[in-house]
This record gives structure tokens, C-alpha cells and sequence, in this order.
């Protein structure tokens, strides 16, 4: 417990294994008096953000990580009914049908949203639990009711639970078995609370009566307002700088401090029992799981695809319309290739659309992967499976509408081309931004870096430039190859014009008619050399290479912090 600022979230995550790596540890941390790595199922952390899916309902956020960390070998009905328990018990049952909520939706509250998160971490019921401040948005009886719980909990499984603490009301603060009053970095009090009272007293601080103790502790330690206090207490008063100087130099040289040194060094010599890791899901059923939740997301987020299908369907027509029946004329050539520079520049550039939303899913992602529910391929495959029919559809209605509007070359084969290759390019610009989503984590930031890449890839497609007169350095070695547009365009291309010719009209020369090889050779300049097929295969293989790309990033990410699993806690069994 302690004042803002004075380090319980970071004493919390770095018992946790939460540290980044710019921050450095120092001392020794045991479990059991054991220097051991933590696995699954041994420890939680709630984390002072509610970091949950909005669009599901309380009972399937907790349904689903149940499914996600309880063992296969415990039936799904039973799974089920333990969550549904684990509902009751932080009273949610009223609530348990009702959104979670946020960016889009209301849903419940911030304090309901805090017991959601508890309700996620004690699942599996670990030995280890870490909360940072679990009664914020809590009013003071359910503070009350939510920590009693955990503390009943806890002595029936043999949990330990380090809770962060601001300000607990007198009730709550009677539920604790030891305190740790920190400021500014400093230890004040270790030890049992009613000591803390004795402790108090004997520094000459002592706690006026019928007033809460924590309230008295953290108006003593606080020095935010020294300043406006010395304007309007007594002289003789000492300010709260002072009084953290002495409390602290006072815990130092007391029998408290002596007597935790005696605990910590008998904890070194207890040798107690390991902790084993708790047996959890397959990677089958996570993969399931994972599939179906994020399946059900991408339908209820309205800005997932439902917008950027009706931007597509809008883009469509315009496309279409302006566009419509170019017919086989010479002149049409050219009306031809800008209907396909449109159609691969506008409807892919739309695919960043889904950004925000996928920011979202990379924080739960982030908080499920540092709890251990799940791992980064599970993340790429099912995200991938999930949102594959949703960019099928968005790809197909409105290339449809656009391509008969327009009168592109008909015939299934042709059609089927088009809109596959349209949706394996929505398909790839999104891998590219889950790889900016990684590296450029803020909304503005990277829908600017995902918009800049993509219009730079524009520029060296070949639609704008032709391919042999682009600048060689730089451009054309390496950016055109690197370029997606470039095989969605010449892909189209082909597509396009193999088969047909053009005949001469009254603007040029009489009696001459081009074939569609020749536009693609002379006036396109499109590598011949290989079929239309191959290029949706690279571009296939474009889309593979960038989701594992993204998987990569967040394994190196991963390695360069301490891992949940490798970190170990100091506290008693």
C-alpha cells in the first residue's frame, strides 16, 4: 500500500515477471525458497487496466477463457459450470449477459469490468495471485464482497494473493494478513497490520481514534501537498517528507526489519515443495477457441468489416458507373488499366481500415500471452481463419458489382481470378498491419506509418510509372519487386487482356489491331514469362511471408522480456 507513484505496480510486476526490458532488476526473489521458474496454472496477475474484449458478454469473455486454460480433460459442461460458478461468485449473475463494452459499445461498468478480470485469472485457481488495485471502480461493500471472496478462496486452495492497495476502505484492510507500506520507492512498514498500528505509535505518528488506519498511513507518507499544507497546518507540524524520513530510518533500526530479515533467511533454507506446472488446453482446442472468439468479434465490431464493406460497396459503384461498359475499343485499353489502377490502389488502401480494431485484439492478445492462456501461433492461425470469410465477402460483393459494371472480360475463370486476387491482397495488407501494429502500437501513429507504406508500394506498382522506366537504383532494385501492387497488377492485367484484341478507331492509324500479348509486352511492359497464376501465388506466399514476419517480432518481443514462466516470487507456500 502507498500514495501514487511510490512503486506497488512496479514491486507487482516485477514479481510477476512483468518488467520490460529497459528496466533492471536487482536481489534475489524465491518461491518456497526455491529459485524456480513459474509455470501455467501457478500464478495470475490482474492488471490495474481492464485489458478485455469488448464485444463479448461477461459470460463468454469468462466462458471462453475457460475453455482456453482448463484441461481437455475436464468436460466442456463442467468447464462451463465452473465458470459459471466463478460468475456468481464476484457477482456478475445480473450482469453475465450484457456486453463488456468500450470503444463501441457502453456496456457495464468500470468496477464490473475490474471483476470480469479477476474472474479470467482465477480460473485455474493459481497458487500465486497478483492484483494491482483490484478495488478501484469498487464501491466500499463490494470492495468488501470481491476480497473477502478471494481471501476465502485463497485459504481453501492455498493461494497467495499480493494485492497493490490505494486507499482500502477499514474493512478490506482488516482482510490482510501483512502489509508492505511503500513511499517513494521506500519501504515505510513490513510486517502484520496490527503492528503497523504499535509502529505508528512508537514514531510518534499515532493513529487518532475511530479513524480508518490506511487513511492515517497515507495522509502521514503523502507528500504531493506538503507544500499547501506548511501554508495551513501549525508550525510545529512536520511535513510528510519528513515523516517518510523518519518512519523509514525508524523501520530500519526496529525489531520489524530484524524480524523480516530472520523470515527471509529462513525462507533460503526451507527447500520447500516445487511448483509444478498445471495441466491446460491443446493447442487444437485453443486453436478452436481462439478461432470461434474472434470470429464472433469480427461480427459484432461494427468498424471491423461492416463498415469497410459499405465503403467497399460505395467504392464499387462509383468505379463501376463512372466506368461503366468500356467496351473493346482501342481507347478502351487505357480505360481498362485505370479501372484496375483504382481497384487495386483504393480497395486495398481500405484495408487498413480494420487498424483500430486489431490494436484492440493485440492488447488482449498481449495480457492472455503474459498469463500464459495461449501462444503466438494460435494468435496468427486463428485470427487468420477467422477473418479470411469476412475478406472473401467484402472482396467478392463488391468486385462483382465492379466488374460487370465496367464490363471487364467476362467468364467465370476471369472472375474468380479477380476477386481471389482482391481478397489475397485485403488479406496481405492485413498481415503488413498487424506487423505495424506490433512495432507502431498507437492508433494515429500507425494508421499514418500503414497509409505511408502503402502509398510509397503504390508508386513503384508500375501503374504509374512503367516498370522500365522507373529509376533503377532504389525503385526498381529493390521497391518494385518488394511492391505488392506490382504482382496484383500485372496479375490483373493478364487476367485482363490475354485473349482479346483491340481494334484501330479514327484517332489512329486504319487496318491495325492490337492483341491483348501486345499491350501486355509493348504498352504495359508485363513480364510474359510466367502465367496470372503465379502471381497470385506470390502474392499468397507475400501474405504467409508477413504473418510469420509478425510472429517472429512478437517471439523476439517476447524474449527480451522476463518471462511469466521464468520468473520467480519470494512468497511462503
Amino acid at each position: 500500500m502507498g500514495p501514487s507513484g511510490c512503486g506497488k505496480t512496479t514491486l507487482l510486476d516485477t514479481l510477476a515477471g512483468r518488467l520490460g526490458p529497459e528496466m533492471n532488476r536487482s536481489g534475489v526473489v524465491l518461491i518456497n525458497g526455491r529459485q524456480e521458474k513459474l509455470a501455467f496454472g501457478t500464478s495470475a496477475y490482474v492488471t490495474q487496466d481492464n485489458v478485455l474484449m469488448s464485444t463479448l458478454t461477461v459470460r463468454e469473455a469468462v466462458h471462453y477463457s475457460a475453455h482456453l486454460q482448463l484441461p481437455d480433460t475436464m468436460p466442456a459442461p463442467e468447464k462451463r459450470g465452473h465458470a459459471e460458478r466463478v460468475i456468481r461468485e464476484m457477482g456478475l449473475g445480473d450482469a453475465a449477459d450484457t456486453l463488456v463494452g468500450g470503444r463501441v459499445a457502453r456496456g457495464i461498468s468500470g468496477g464490473q469490468r475490474k471483476r470480469v478480470s479477476i474472474c479470467v485469472e482465477m480460473l485455474t485457481r493459481p497458487r500465486l495471485l497478483f492484483l494491482d488495485e483490484p478495488t478501484s471502480g469498487l464501491d466500499s461493500a463490494a470492495s468488501y464482497h470481491v476480497m473477502s471472496h478471494i481471501a476465502r478462496v485463497a485459504a481453501r486452495e492455498g493461494m497467495a494473493v499480493v494485492a497493490a492497495v490505494h486507499q482500502p476502505s477499514g474493512d478490506v484492510f482488516e482482510l490482510f494478513h501483512g502489509l508492505c507500506l511503500l513511499a517513494y520507492g521506500r519501504t515505510v512498514f513490513f510486517g502484520t497490520p496490527s503492528n503497523a498500528n504499535e509502529f505508528f505509535t512508537q514514531s510518534g505518528f499515532p493513529c487518532p481514534h475511530m479513524r480508518n488506519p490506511s487513511d492515517h498511513f497515507l495522509r502521514i507518507v503523502n507528500k504531493d501537498f506538503d507544500e499547501e499544507n506548511m501554508e495551513s497546518s501549525k508550525a510545529n507540524r512536520k511535513t510528510a517528507a519528513e515523516a517518510t524520513e523518519i518512519l523509514t530510518n525508524a523501520y530500519l533500526s526496529s525489531s520489524y526489519s530484524e524480524k523480516t530479515a530472520n523470515e527471509i533467511a529462513e525462507m533460503k533454507g526451507m527447500d520447500g515443495a516445487p511448483f509444478r506446472r498445471k495441466e491446460q488446453a491443446s493447442f487444437g482446442t485453443k486453436l478452436l477457441v481462439l478461432t470461434k472468439r474472434s470470429f464472433i468479434n469480427m461480427h459484432r465490431d461494427i468498424g471491423y468489416y461492416w463498415m469497410r464493406l459499405a465503403i467497399y460497396l460505395g467504392i464499387g459503384v462509383c468505379i463501376g458507373t463512372i466506368f461503366y461498359q468500356v467496351g473493346y475499343s482501342y481507347s478502351s485499353i487505357q480505360t481498362r488499366c485505370e479501372v484496375i489502377m483504382y481497384t487495386t490502389a483504393l480497395l486495398t488502401f481500405m484495408a487498413i481500415g480494420g487498424f483500430p480494431s486489431f490494436i484492440e485484439d493485440i492488447k488482449v492478445f498481449r495480457r492472455e500471452r503474459l498469463s500464459g492462456h495461449y501462444g503466438v501461433a494460435e494468435f496468427v492461425i486463428s485470427n487468420t481463419l477467422s477473418a479470411t470469410p469476412y475478406l472473401a465477402f467484402i472482396a467478392v460483393a463488391p468486385g462483382a458489382m465492379l466488374y460487370y459494371l465496367t464490363g471487364l472480360t467476362r467468364g467465370a475463370e476471369h472472375f474468380a481470378y479477380f476477386t481471389a486476387t482482391l481478397c489475397m491482397c485485403t488479406l496481405l495488407v492485413e498481415s503488413m498491419m498487424m506487423i505495424i501494429a506490433v512495432v507502431v502500437p498507437d492508433f494515429l501513429m500507425g494508421i499514418i506509418v500503414g497509409a505511408g507504406v502503402q502509398g510509397v508500394m503504390m508508386l513503384n506498382g508500375g501503374f504509374f510509372r512503367l516498370p522500365n522506366e522507373l529509376p533503377k537504383p532504389v525503385w526498381k532494385y529493390p521497391c518494385y519487386y518488394i511492391s505488392f501492387h506490382k504482382y496484383a497488377v500485372q496479375g490483373f492485367y493478364k487476367n485482363e487482356f490475354m485473349g482479346l484484341s483491340f481494334p484501330s478507331d479514327q484517332l489512329v492509324e486504319a487496318n491495325v489491331t492490337l492483341s491483348g500479348v501486345q499491350v501486355l509486352r509493348e504498352k504495359l511492359q508485363v513480364e510474359m514469362g510466367y502465367s496470372k497464376w503465379v502471381n497470385l501465388a506470390i502474392l499468397f506466399g507475400m501474405m504467409v511471408a508477413y504473418r510469420m514476419i509478425f510472429f517472429l517480432i512478437v517471439k523476439v518481443a517476447e524474449d527480451l522480456r522476463p518471462k511469466l514462466r521464468g520468473m520467480r516470487c519470494r512468497w511462503p507456500k
